[in-house]
């Protein structure tokens, strides 16, 4: 056999060399994508698909663990940081903003797409007004109603504090039970309590109280009365049943109302299809123009500003912002889209649009406690006893501990 002319030989060991190269660069990226939400993560899956099979040499590796927050946290004291995060946007998302590890998003292009009201909630977590992540998500804190029962004793949407009270005694006169509370999820009770919060704590009750210019004792009475009323028309056992029960309880018809978030739509409807469903704000005070939507950013979306793949990272980011993206999530999700003209358009939550066009809304006020307050506990324990002086006391001197630390 012949030997190879020279020339043709050199011209096969650069291809070689070439060619190696191109399969190393061209080797598939590997992202974690670590996200919160346990109900999204089908959600995400669809999307994350469209994203590969749009981005063969991208591969996203979707983490979603129990009690995230805990373990993001942990993660984090070992600098083990993943590349992208869905966070909910609360006090922890501030203090991970505070701590340094994740990327200022000011000069990009896609955060003015997002809703500024949104964007101000985000800065308003953490020190500084620089944007650390972008408004994905928005979720809101309703009444769940049945409108078929509603209609049989010819009840209207209530607008004020006083209507809302009227309409539970009539139903319980009917012997009908108003509302299926779960209070045995602590966490539940935060629902009416943000929204009796957000309406009547006073304006920048949380930058008052870090200035000791006000107390929980002094600003939050009608908030703990309030919401203590509620257990006159609750269902007996109120502390024995928990988030699930409640929403299976509401989807077969045991109560007139249900005091939760949008997020509990598609797995009551999961249980009743059949069932005739509206959502309306919890009408804290008495004056109806004056009373607002609670609602704030259920995922902001945020990456290590020191990943290894950071433009891969954030091209996950922007296709999740992408109009079309967007939209399906919400529809998915039944939350409402922090992404500028991507609209929430199921008939179950129709009466929830004019706060959001008015601009009739106001922030979780919880998501701006200290998280070692332990603040749905220490309701949890109010409830049971129904000492109001006691309990305010209580979540002052908690206050106090948490922020002297």
């Amino acid at each position: 056999m012949k030997s190879l002319h020279p020339t043709i030989s050199v011209f096969l060991a650069v291809l070689m060399v070439f060619g190696l190269s191109a399969v190393g660069f061209a080797q598939e990226v590997e992202l974690e994508f670590f996200q919160n939400k346990r109900e999204a993560v089908e959600t995400f899956d669809r999307l994350i698909e469209k994203f590969e099979e749009e981005n063969p040499d991208i591969n996203i590796e979707q983490n979603h663990v129990p009690d995230a927050e805990t373990v993001l946290k942990s993660r984090l004291t070992r600098n083990n940081i993943p590349d992208i995060m869905g966070l909910g946007g609360n006090f922890t998302y501030g203090q991970i903003a505070d701590a340094g590890i994740l990327k200022n998003f000011d000069d990009t292009s896609y955060l003015a797409n997002t809703q500024l009201a949104y964007r101000e909630m985000l800065q308003d977590l953490h020190e500084g007004s620089s944007n650390y992540g972008v408004p994905y998500t928005a979720n809101a804190n309703t009444v769940l109603y049945n409108k078929d029962k509603f209609e049989e004793l010819g009840l209207d949407i209530p607008q004020t504090w006083d209507q809302f009270i009227a309409a539970a005694e009539t139903i319980k006169e009917n012997g009908g039970t108003p509302f299926y509370l779960t209070f045995k999820d602590a966490w539940t009770i935060m629902v009416p309590w943000n929204s009796l919060a957000a309406n009547l704590q006073g304006e920048n009750f949380i930058e008052r109280r870090k200035e000791n210019e006000t107390t929980f004792k002094e600003s939050y009475q009608k908030v703990a009365e309030r919401i203590y009323k509620l257990l006159d028309y609750g269902q007996d056992d109120i502390f024995g049943f928990g988030y699930s029960q409640g929403n299976q309880a509401f989807a077969n018809g045991e109560s007139f109302m249900y005091i939760q978030g949008v997020w509990a739509i598609n797995p009551i409807l999961e249980s009743n299809p059949d069932l005739n469903l509206g959502a309306f704000a919890l009408p804290a005070v008495n004056d109806a123009d004056e009373n607002m939507l609670v609602s704030g950013v259920d995922t902001v979306l945020t990456m290590n500003k020191n990943t290894d793949h950071p433009e891969a990272a954030e091209k996950f980011i922007k296709f999740l912002l992408e109009k079309e993206n967007a939209q399906f999530y919400i529809d998915q999700q039944m939350t409402f889209s922090a992404v500028e003209n991507v609209f929430q358009e199921d008939p179950t939550v129709v009466d929830l649009k004019e706060y959001f066009e008015t601009g009739n809304i106001a922030p979780f006020p919880d998501h701006y406690y200290p998280s070692g307050m332990q603040v749905p506990n220490l309701i949890q324990g109010f409830l049971h006893e129904g000492n109001v002086e006691e309990f305010l006391a209580e979540l002052d001197s908690e206050w106090n501990k948490v922020q002297s630390r």
